[in-house]
């Protein structure tokens, strides 16, 4: 008795060692070789039932894919080629139901996701169409241009229906958000689209970040749309509509560009927004330059109707004479019309003391939106100046 156990111990193992010896050879020889090492292995029988499917022997692909799930039901890929033989014989629903379940199972069966994305695109079902689209661009980066596509030109089609459930997706912030905003700024078409989904999102827990919403404005600005940037800031309120001059006062930070202060540095000038050293507790925009170097210190955009308006500042003076070396300027964004100027101190200001400058000036009525510049005026040396600015307003003339 102990020498039969003994010799079944023994085949027990040399056929187990069969198996995991021929484990990867099945995996990755020939399907004709695999079924002839195993032909009772569920992994060869799937593999079989995929290559069949692929020759279009649809039948053949269904019995083998049968034979797979009675010996591992659980195989996704059995399970999905049988969906997809199913679909093949024209039973939709039938495939439907067993792809539904293969999804389930798995969220890396791409195969699987992408049929039930056009399954339930036809359909009219975009909150199912683009859940499993979710599922495969959250995964796969080299087919997010084809979801993406998929994704906006059914927000362009029917906005009504299909941009609330994208708006949804992107309220999660899956990892994909900004390659896909992105995208929209490419087109006209994903110009419309990225202009509604900033408006849903805007209501919701996930609205625009500030530099997503600079790409916007950006590409808007860059497609000749300068006006429907201020009609888009109207809807979102951001930055707030009333406000001629974004943090004027150089502390509130959270406001996007291009109507937020964009600061340049070049050889010769420096530009930063500080604390105050009279006074901590305050912030303001500290000038460094040396007299000489030629440039832009700092700019915003901004939209001012036509009319007369005044520009106010607080400035300070540490050395130098800035209003000799530097000076604010409004420029029309969209080109032409003449640059207005107010120099940046008033001639006979204390150093190291606030006081302020105050100039007059006109937009004419062919200049829809205006460059705010903090400029430079060289001359022909080299005359350090340091100097402070802050409370930053524009207001009507009258």
């Amino acid at each position: 008795m102990g020498d039969i156990a003994s010799y079944g111990l023994v085949v027990g193992a040399m056929v187990l060692g069969w198996q995991i010896a021929i484990q990867p050879l099945i995996q990755r020889a020939p399907v004709e070789i695999a079924v002839r090492l195993a032909p009772g292995s569920p992994m060869v029988l799937r593999r079989a039932a995929e290559s069949e499917l692929t020759a279009g022997r649809v039948d053949n692909a269904a019995a083998l894919s049968r034979d797979a799930l009675i010996r591992s039901p659980f195989d996704v890929r059995a399970l999905r080629v049988l969906g997809l033989t199913e679909a093949r014989a024209r039973r939709e629903d039938a495939a439907d139901d067993i792809l539904t379940l293969a999804g389930n199972w798995s969220l890396r069966d791409d195969p699987t996701h992408a049929w039930l994305v056009d399954r339930r695109l036809r359909r009219g079902d975009y909150a199912s169409s683009f859940a499993h689209a979710d599922t495969l661009v959250r995964r796969r980066e080299d087919i997010q241009p084809q979801v993406f596509r998929l994704f906006t030109a059914a927000g362009a089609a029917d906005p009504q229906r299909s941009l609330p459930v994208v708006a949804r997706l992107l309220a999660a912030r899956p990892p994909w958000r900004m390659a896909y905003l992105n995208s929209l700024n490419e087109t006209p078409q994903g110009l419309q689209v990225a202009a509604s989904l900033a408006i849903l999102l805007q209501a919701g827990a996930a609205p625009f970040t500030n530099d997503e919403l600079h790409q916007f404005y950006s590409a808007l600005g860059n497609a000749g749309s300068i006006e429907s940037v201020q009609t888009i800031r109207r809807r979102l309120n951001r930055p707030p509509i009333d406000t001629a001059v974004t943090n004027g006062g150089f502390d509130e930070a959270d406001h996007p560009a291009p109507f937020q202060w964009r600061l340049y540095e070049n050889a010769g000038i420096v530009a930063e927004i500080a604390a105050d050293d009279l006074n901590p507790s305050n912030a303001a925009l500290r000038v460094d330059y040396d007299g000489y170097a030629t440039g832009t210190i700092a700019e915003q955009l901004t939209y001012l109707t036509p009319g007369a308006y005044r520009l106010t500042a607080a400035v300070r003076s540490e050395t130098g004479n800035p209003s000799v070396r530097l000076a604010w300027t409004l420029s029309c964004a969209t080109g032409g019309g003449e640059k207005v100027s107010v120099p940046t101190a008033i001639p006979d200001a204390t150093a190291n003391t606030w006081t302020n400058l105050s100039g007059r000036f006109e937009v004419q009525a062919s200049c829809p939106a205006q460059w705010l510049r903090l400029e430079t005026r060289s001359g022909d040396s080299r005359a350090p100046n340091a100097v402070w600015f802050d409370r930053i307003v524009i207001s009507p003339a009258s």
